[in-house]
């Protein structure tokens, strides 16, 4: 193995653990509608503020997602 597959196999794998973290922390599309039912109570900046975190980590699962992709293709043109 040569030091450019080494790098880019060392790139292409802590990509993958960024990508799987960061699909893992985000909530699921039911949590809003199990807190309506439950009655819980949420103030308007509560969720003013959960709704930005949720926006900011699927903006991150796109980025890293195509940073991915595009390792995945430079991983099989160099090997």
């Amino acid at each position: 193995m040569t030091t450019p597959q080494l790098v880019l196999s060392i790139l292409y794998f802590i990509a993958a653990l960024v990508l799987i973290t960061v699909v893992m922390l985000q909530s699921g599309k039911s949590a809003g509608l199990s807190g309506a039912i439950s009655g819980g109570a949420d103030t308007f900046l509560s969720k003013n503020k959960a709704r930005s975190a949720d926006a900011r980590l699927a903006r991150l699962t796109k980025w890293v997602a195509i940073v991915f992709m595009v390792l995945t293709l430079v991983v099989n043109f160099v090997g």
